[in-house]
């Protein structure tokens, strides 16, 4: 076995794979970059090493790079984890010239694999299922619309070195096959460098389930059984579940040997993923091969949880030379788990990524790795920063339970135990989406988000009277924390006579309201708010408060940032912005924000200068961010007094980009 390893990646991957490494008593080296000098990967290795700068193309793709910090350290193999190297035919070979381990498949499948087209023959040889199609290697484009023609429309033209849904176009009608085309090759182009597109017959109402397979260097193959990734946006996936819903032993049995069959014959070492389409025609499933990814897939850890397996320590062995530690009829079951990826995104807003620092970060109870109830795996701390860099992926929570309803239920109260405040995160879709109809009945394809899109976006699962509630009990048990023990000390309204009142002016869903909340004789309190009216009661229960309001009383936590109250309940999340009005009695004007950098990233245009007059909510700067543009607009009337930065400067989030005046 290794006594070191490198870690040839960054995130909630370089953590995984250390915590393994270091269960088994191999040492770690972590590479970084200029971005990650204080990420949470680096802390988790033994030692680490600087590879350059912020950018991927900078570091993380630098091989040659990589493999010096291994010869440095004296580090025997190298670990891909999954993207950027993971896939790189050259970078396994200079591994392999270097003397240096490679964790993962051999150069040759790796390559035999990466073309869309070429693996299709591969699999046809194999007697391994595919879809009705054309993989040629004529591309001319007469040639092409008769094949379409023949398969039957519709057809899916797809980039043949293509992937995450590049370069990919559905064709309803032959009519629009040579514009498709034109369009497919075009983006081929641009993307991968290589406009060659295969053709096959679009499937409707497809499912994508995937086998995980295993092979060792003695000729031993193994799968581990199904994952099925339906649940798909901008064909990227965002849930994952194993074993798959409706899938009958014979089924799992078939799929299982075609995978294998797949594998042996590209001659396959370590773990891969093939990935099927399956076309259901209702009771009845048909598979066809779609790729393999020659890998260990990013929802991993349901297969582990099911199996009751480590995979990675399963990958340390095989490199190392030791057989598989299970032959197939070894392998069992074990209940049902659902992953779900935490990403750092808008899904009302077309899932445009955001980036921002996570200033809270709180986690559902967990364990880790097999055979945990709940897990969690990122790569990130509170208070770290999601960069424009990398994916927006911030953590997979991972749920294990006897049955897939056991496994839902676990899985809305891990994600409502979920807190993330800073930035945009899907977690309240994905609670959307695990209690939609398709999903929670296992009525599942790849369409299913646009399906179900009337309940899974711009939902408000927590209204205005629970919210306005819970943000003013918050103050109010802040108040109380730091007032004295005497009635002379207190802010909260008492009187020795009569009562008083307090006005709230809060902005909840874009929209102005206005609350009030009136000190009783007896000490307690009534609120008003939205048409409700009753008694207020709340009260601490650790670092959150039970609160009791209109009927409803619930466990809440509220994170503040400003004037803005982040308020999380087991129904759902939102936010809201409070004003005291008594506090701000006799003040100016809120103020309407400082022209200040919402994020990290590049000025792209700066359309004032020094001494210009400016209007409220005129623009006055651009930014970029993980390719999105931020307009930053004048918060009030005034003066521009000074310009702080140019188009093209990176700066800082919270940088203060122009001073204004009066």
């Amino acid at each position: 076995m290794f006594k070191k390893i490198l870690i040839a990646n960054r995130g909630e991957i370089a953590c995984r794979v250390a915590a393994t490494a270091r269960r088994m008593g191999i040492r770690t080296v972590a590479v970084y970059s200029e971005a990650d000098a204080n990420a949470k990967h680096v802390a988790a290795c033994d030692e680490s090493v600087p590879i350059g700068g912020s950018a991927p193309k900078e570091s993380y793709l630098r091989w040659e790079r990589i493999i010096e910090a291994a010869r440095a350290t004296g580090a025997q193999a190298i670990h891909p984890g999954y993207g950027f190297l993971s896939e790189n035919e050259d970078f396994a070979r200079a591994c392999a010239e270097a003397g240096l381990g490679f964790i993962g498949p051999p150069a040759s499948a790796i390559q035999a694999m990466g073309l869309k087209a070429e693996s299709k023959r591969l699999m046809e040889q194999a007697r391994v299922p595919l879809v009705p199609g054309y993989h040629g290697a004529d591309q001319d484009p007469g040639l092409l619309k008769k094949q379409a023609d023949r398969i039957g429309y519709p057809v899916l033209i797809k980039a043949s070195a293509g992937g995450g849904g590049k370069g990919m176009r559905a064709v309803e009608k032959p009519q629009d096959f040579e514009a498709a085309l034109a369009s497919c090759q075009r983006e081929a182009r641009n993307s991968f460098g290589d406009d060659a597109v295969l053709i096959e017959k679009y499937v409707q109402r497809p499912r994508h389930i995937e086998i995980q397979v295993f092979a060792d260097t003695q000729g031993n193959l193994v799968y581990l059984f199904e994952r099925d990734c339906s649940v798909q946006r901008r064909h990227q996936k965002v849930l994952e579940e194993a074993p798959a819903p409706g899938m009958t032993p014979q089924l799992r049995q078939r799929m299982g040997e075609a995978a294998v069959a797949a594998a042996r014959a590209v001659g396959y070492v370590g773990a891969g993923t093939v990935e099927f389409i399956v076309e259901q025609r209702g009771s009845e499933m048909e598979f066809f091969f779609m790729e393999m990814n020659t890998r260990l897939q990013v929802e991993h850890p349901v297969t582990e949880a099911i199996t009751g397996l480590d995979l990675v320590e399963w990958q340390l062995r095989v490199a190392a030379g030791e057989p598989l530690p299970l032959k197939q009829d070894q392998l069992r079951i074990h209940g049902h788990a659902i992953e779900a990826r935490i990403c750092a995104e808008n899904p009302d807003n077309n899932f445009l990524p955001a980036t921002g620092r996570l200033r809270v970060y709180r986690k559902p109870e967990c364990s880790a790795f097999t055979p945990a109830r709940v897990r969690v795996d990122d790569g990130v701390r509170e208070g770290d920063e999601i960069s424009p860099y990398y994916d927006p992926m911030i953590a997979k929570l991972i749920v294990h339970g006897d049955t897939r309803e056991q496994a839902l239920a676990r899985l809305d109260e891990a994600l409502a135990a979920t807190r993330i405040v800073g930035l945009a995160t899907n977690v309240q879709f994905l609670r959307h989406v695990v209690k939609s109809r398709s999903f929670s009945q296992a009525d599942l394809d790849t369409a299913l988000i646009q399906r179900e899109q009337a309940v899974l976006f711009n939902q408000e699962p927590v209204g205005l009277p629970l919210a306005a509630a819970a943000a003013v009990s918050y103050a109010l048990a802040k108040e109380r924390a730091q007032e004295g023990g005497d009635p002379f000390s207190r802010r909260d309204g008492w009187r020795s006579h009569g009562v008083a009142s307090r006005r709230f002016a809060f902005d909840f869903g874009g929209q102005p309201q206005q609350a009030e909340l009136t000190y009783l004789h007896d000490g307690g309190l009534q609120f008003s708010v939205g048409g409700v009216s009753g008694p207020l009661a709340f009260r601490r229960e650790g670092d959150g408060m039970e609160v009791q309001f209109g009927g409803i009383r619930t466990r809440v936590h509220v994170h503040a940032t400003g004037e803005t109250d982040h308020v999380f309940t087991p129904q759902g999340a939102t936010q809201i912005v409070a004003v005291d009005l008594l506090a701000h009695a006799g003040e100016g004007a809120v103020e309407g924000g400082r022209l200040t950098a919402p994020m990290p990233g590049k000025v792209v245009s700066i359309s004032v200068k020094a001494g210009d007059a400016v209007k409220k909510g005129q623009p006055l700067a651009v930014m970029e961010a993980m390719k999105m543009e931020h307009t930053i607009a004048a918060p009030a009337d005034g003066t521009v007094a000074e310009v702080l930065y140019g188009p093209g400067d990176q700066v800082a989030e919270g940088a203060e980009l122009l001073k204004m005046g009066a």
